[in-house]
């Protein structure tokens, strides 16, 4: 931070002031003094046509000098009310008077004189409610903004000297003559008295000075950072967080305190006082400056007797001091945390709303901002492309964070140290921090110097990329496992000041003016120098031989690192500080590409120096062969902060502009200036000529100049000198362009290439078209890639335009709109350019799905573009325009897949079936097994019918009829799913005979070769399953009919059909029926069985044998029935589907499609067969 006076205000006819208070929001500054003296003034910048003359730098003059007529006595005190426009006003005499701002002038609008005491303080609450007005004698009164009184109260024994606010409000500190601070709520009630820890051991009478408490309406630097400071008239002060801190900031000043202010966003105190100068043997004035955490940052002198008072501007840019009958201005240049690389500036700053520092990165030419949030961010630097911010960690109290990060604030790297860093420096491939007493250097990785460091591993190496030392050793700790920062840490006398880094060297300076110079990356100590100031600002030039110093009190001086000079004991020694000294310096920059260049800023001006002469002189004169040339220069008028200095070219942020608005960065705020050599170079060059220019420049070389003269002596067709001085600077584009322009015999070309070379375009073309070679430039404009100017040219020739370039061009444009993502209008290009793949792109793009199906339906087949459209129906869902596009391009297996992807399985088997595809049980078996994940069954048995694979949709209804007599289905449910399979295994039958010659037993287990022998068999007989459902149902009819032996004779069949029925479902039926027919021989056969049958729990057969006990204990199991002709069990004799009983005639009816019989006379009545209801 650095503080200059800048101006100075004297009062009329000598009046000494005693108060003085800026207003926040408009800028009025109003100040009384004695004899009623009170004038409102206002400094009013005025605009300038140069951009760079802004902010500080730009010239202010009083736009209001109103002196108000009204108080009769000395004016005492002076506040505003910010948020009203109010101006409160008191006297010697107790007299307040409250001004309002009509018509453009200042007024009275209330007045209040009380006759008993004289007003000693004033102040408003935050929001300008209220005021709150303390009498000398103890008499308090709360007023409104609008003069209505809220209360008034007597505070009995004190004399009352200040008073302030809470930031909420709700409390009031009332301090008193003898030193106490008295705590009150806002509605006048006691709550107790503020611990004056900073009059501890002090002896004699003390006074209150000063009492000021930030509002904290623009954010705090921290969350819970002091914002209250208490100072006594002996320069003790304190710092508080609030009203009960126990553990506030102490400051000794060493001076008499006069006034404290904090400025407007509460980070920078300001104490106004005297002390005693013991050079001068008198006392001088001071302003000492202070941050919220009581660091001192700047001690500002002021001349004159008495100073009075101060106050801040709105910004925190200037410091307005009451001294004597004047009023000085004091410049604030503040110590920002920014920085800059690659033309990204990176700037923090505070939010109201947010606890944490706002951080943007922000590249002022392609205008792309980034934001981030960062924690306690505490300093920042940046170098080459990348930006260290230097925080603290949350989670560890002592601990700190360095953070690498890119242009865009992405973070790279990071490491953590236990040390608290005060500077920071930053090289290309080097972050050093410094505390008071020790230093930290992190050789950073990045992706340009990663090389084939990758390669080995960290085991393989020792990292000694970190190394910390002591300032007061001579050899750095290298990181090989730990580094000891708890022995870095340890006290010195003579602390660390200031740090500088370049790619070679690190120069650390101490407050004695102690200078340490150590080689980079080693960090060996090489040179200690002696300079006679303390440094406060250092900077080394691209040679590192040269150092620049800005010390504590603003002085410029540079100091040559390798000169060899001779003391005055005839000793050599190494380092001179050499004879240049500027004064009121705060910043600097050396030039990158030249070691004699350096920029300053000495308080609103930019000076640079060539060595040690400024190359801005007053006068400049240039004297040549025919007459002298006299150019006036005058110092640069800026005040921003240097952040570039090369090829002559100082670049300069105004970081003051961009802070007033940091969320919206403006291209106006970074100004670029050029140095003496540059402007005067081209100044002789337009006015002296080419010759002299050549001569000047060959006096100062530098490679811009060089190529300035290049590009001004091709502008006047001087090859030859203008080839000299592209080799002078080593452009070897320039020299090929030379060369090439001189073998050119027409002149007008001469100048449309040169034209060309200095990208004044439209120049060259007009050139060409001049000459009517339109086609150079059409040719121009293709290589330049702009397209819409190659159309107009080719189409406003009377030739005919090339139908190969007009293509060409259309399509270029498309490409343009498409990089840009406007797809419509590059489809529209792209049609005219007969570009269909660029055109699927963009109806793609822009989901125009009916546009796409058109363009398919145009393009012919084995189109290129067939197969792309087809992807893209198929990313969309479209199956039916994919397959379409993927049959005309001929790749019906990517069809068939398509419809598989999209789950159009019936209409894959279709497009298989129609295009004969051979290898089609794959694609069945995928989607056979798809349905049946989704438990989809009968679709899938559907699916196996239409492809002819009737054995397969036989097997799943087998597996569903199985699965349905398991969860106990209706009998007949189970025999129409019998029926289904067993005609499904016929087709299959019939289909085999018309394939093959073999019998269709062979060919439907030919299917079934990788099944097993069960399922074979059961596929084999197919009907077996119908017929043994049919005999269970036809049992169960007639035994409910009465046919009890026709029953029993069903039954006894049914033995045949163990694997479709469950044996207790059957013999059950049987025992059943041969019961009711009296037939206990053929019952106990049945109860044997079930008694016998391994498929029936223990229980069940217990019931079965109490059963037939009861049975057969009354019954003798002996048939009282005719024995029946035939033995049931004879598998070889046909059985009546009609009656169940077996046919013994030698004719009989037989059905055409499940090959079973039935008697003749049975069906005679009957339209279809019994078992597979088929028509007779």
């Amino acid at each position: 931070m650095f503080v200059y006076l800048s101006k100075k205000i004297a009062i009329p006819n000598g009046v000494a002031l005693h108060c003085i208070s800026w207003n926040k929001e408009h800028g009025y500054i109003a100040c009384g003094g004695g004899d009623g003296l009170l004038k409102v003034l206002k400094l009013e910048t005025q605009t300038s046509n140069d951009a760079r003359i802004r902010g500080l730098a730009a010239p202010s003059n009083l736009s209001m000098n109103q002196t108000m007529e009204g108080h009769n006595g000395n004016v005492k005190v002076v506040t505003w009310n910010n948020q009203y426009q109010k101006l409160t006003s008191s006297d010697q005499k107790g007299l307040i008077i409250v001004w309002m701002m009509f018509n453009g002038q200042w007024f009275e609008e209330m007045i209040n004189s009380r006759n008993k005491s004289v007003v000693r303080a004033m102040a408003w609450n935050a929001d300008g409610q209220k005021i709150c007005i303390a009498y000398e004698d103890g008499a308090v009164i709360l007023g409104s903004v609008d003069g209505n009184r809220i209360w008034g109260k007597e505070l009995r024994n004190m004399q009352l000297t200040n008073v302030t606010w809470s930031p909420d409000g709700k409390i009031i500190l009332f301090g008193t003559a003898n030193g106490e601070l008295h705590i009150y709520d806002n509605l006048g009630n006691s709550i107790g008295k503020v611990e004056l820890y900073c009059l501890v051991n002090v002896t004699g009478a003390v006074s209150l000075a000063a009492l000021d408490w930030y509002n904290g309406r623009l954010g705090f630097v921290e969350p819970d950072c002091p914002s209250l400071v208490v100072c006594f008239d002996n320069g003790r002060c304190q710092i508080m967080k609030h009203e009960s801190d126990e553990r506030p900031i102490l400051i000794d000043t060493k001076m008499d305190a006069i006034d404290a202010k904090w400025n407007d966003t509460g980070s920078i105190l300001a104490i106004a006082g005297s002390q005693r100068s013991v050079q001068q043997d008198k006392d001088i004035n001071v302003v000492q400056f202070f941050s919220t955490f009581g660091e001192p940052l700047y001690t500002l002198k002021v001349p004159g007797k008495n100073m009075m008072s101060l106050d801040w501007e709105k910004g925190s840019l200037r410091v307005a001091l009451a001294v004597d009958s004047f009023i000085y201005f004091a410049n604030i240049r503040p110590d920002y945390k920014w920085g800059y690389c690659e033309h990204t500036v990176v700037y923090g700053f505070m939010k109201p709303d947010r606890a944490e520092h706002c951080v943007i990165f922000w590249d002022w030419k392609t205008k792309d901002k980034y934001v981030k949030f960062v924690k306690h961010l505490l300093l920042m630097d940046a170098a080459g492309s990348h930006c260290c911010l230097v925080t603290k960690a949350e989670d560890e109290a002592d601990q700190y964070a360095l953070v690498l990060c890119n242009t865009i604030g992405t973070p790279m790297d990071s490491k953590f140290i236990d040390l608290e860093p005060y500077f920071v420096t930053m090289t290309a491939t080097h972050v050093i921090v410094a505390s008071h007493e020790a230093v930290y250097s992190w050789q950073y990785t990045t992706s340009r110097s990663l090389g084939l460091s990758h390669i080995v591993t960290s085991t393989a190496r020792k990292d000694t990329r970190e190394r910390l030392f002591h300032i007061d050793d001579d050899k750095p700790q290298a990181k090989a496992d730990y580094l000891n920062f708890k022995a870095a840490q340890a006290p010195t006398r003579d602390m660390i000041c200031a740090i500088a880094a370049s790619d070679r060297i690190l120069v650390v300076a101490r407050e004695s003016g102690t200078l340490q110079r150590y080689i980079l990356p080693h960090l060996e100590l090489t040179h200690r120098y002696a300079v006679s100031c303390e440094p406060r600002q250092l900077a080394l030039n691209c040679t590192s031989a040269r150092l620049s110093i800005i010390d504590t009190g603003g002085i410029f001086t540079i100091f040559d690192l390798d000169a060899i000079v001779t003391d005055e004991n005839g000793q050599e020694m190494i380092g001179e500080h050499l004879a240049l000294e500027r004064k009121d310096t705060w910043d600097m920059k050396w030039a990158d590409d030249n070691p004699e260049l350096i920029a300053i800023m000495e308080k609103t001006r930019m000076y640079v120096f060539r060595g040690l002469d400024p190359e801005v002189d007053a006068i400049s004169l240039m004297i040549t062969s025919t007459f002298t040339f006299v150019i006036f220069r005058e110092p640069l008028q800026c005040s921003g902060y240097i952040c570039d200095f090369s090829d002559l070219e100082i670049r300069s942020v105004l970081l003051d502009e961009i802070h007033k608005d940091p969320d919206n960065p403006s291209v106006d705020d970074v100004i670029e200036l050029e140095v003496k050599s540059l402007r005067d170079t081209r100044t002789l060059i337009r006015t002296v000529g080419m010759k002299d220019a050549a001569q000047f420049v060959d006096d100062n070389p530098h490679p811009r100049l060089w190529r300035l003269l290049a590009e001004a002596a091709l502008d006047q067709l001087n090859l030859e000198v203008a080839e000299h001085a592209f080799v002078r600077c080593k452009d070897y584009q320039g020299i090929g362009l030379s060369k090439r322009v001189d073998q050119l015999h027409s002149e007008p070309l001469k100048l449309a290439e040169i034209a060309a070379y200095f990208r004044r375009f439209e120049d060259a073309e007009k050139i060409y078209i001049d000459m009517d070679r339109r086609d150079l430039a059409i040719e121009l404009r293709m290589k330049l890639g702009d397209w819409f100017r190659v159309v107009q040219l080719l189409q406003s020739g009377s030739g005919g335009a090339d139908d190969k370039k007009l293509l060409q061009a259309w399509n270029a444009i498309g490409d343009y709109y498409l990089d840009r993502q406007k797809w419509s209008n590059a489809a529209s290009y792209y049609k005219q350019g007969g570009n269909q793949e660029k055109i699927v792109q963009c109806y793609y793009m822009l989901e125009d799905y009916d546009a796409m199906s058109e363009l398919c339906e145009s393009l012919p087949d084995n189109h290129k573009v067939l197969q792309k459209l087809a992807k893209m129906f198929r990313m969309v869902g479209m199956c039916e325009q994919a397959v379409s596009a993927y049959s005309k391009c001929g790749r019906i297996k990517d069809a068939i897949d398509t419809c598989v992807y999209l789950n159009q399985w019936s209409q894959a088997v279709e497009l298989a079936q129609k295009n004969n595809v051979k290898d089609i049980d794959p694609l069945l078996a995928k989607y056979a097994s798809h349905l049946l994940e989704k438990d989809n069954v009968l679709q899938a048995i559907e699916l196996y019918r239409k492809a002819n694979r009737y054995v397969s949709a036989a097997k799943l209804l087998f597996r569903i009829a199985k699965e349905e007599a398991e969860s106990g289905a209706p009998p007949m449910q189970l025999k129409k799913i019998y029926v289904l399979a067993a005609l499904l295994v016929d087709k299959h039958h019939q289909k085999a005979r018309e394939k093959s010659s073999k019998p269709s037993g062979s060919s439907l287990m030919d299917d079934f070769d990788d099944e097993t022998g069960d399922e074979a068999r059961v596929i084999g007989q197919a009907w077996r399953g119908a017929e043994a459902y049919h005999f269970y149902i036809l049992a169960q009819r007639q035994l409910h009919a009465g046919y009890v032996d026709a029953a029993m004779c069903t039954a006894s069949h049914l033995s045949q059909y163990e694997d479709f029925i469950e044996s207790s479902r059957l013999y059950s039926l049987l025992a059943v029926a041969a019961a009711t027919n009296k037939s206990f021989a053929v019952c106990s056969k049945a109860f044997i069985k079930l008694e016998s049958s391994q498929d029936i729990d223990d229980d069940d057969k217990k019931a079965y044998q109490d059963l037939a006990m009861k049975i057969f204990s009354r019954h003798e199991p002996r048939d009282h029935r005719q024995k029946p002709a035939i033995d049931m069990k004879d598998e070889n004799t046909a059985v009546c589907l009609v009656t169940g009983r077996p046919i013994l005639e030698y004719q009989f009816w037989t059905c055409s499609t499940c090959k079973r019989s039935a008697m003749s006379q049975e069906m005679g009545t009957r339209l279809s067969c019994p078992l597979c209801h088929s028509r007779i």
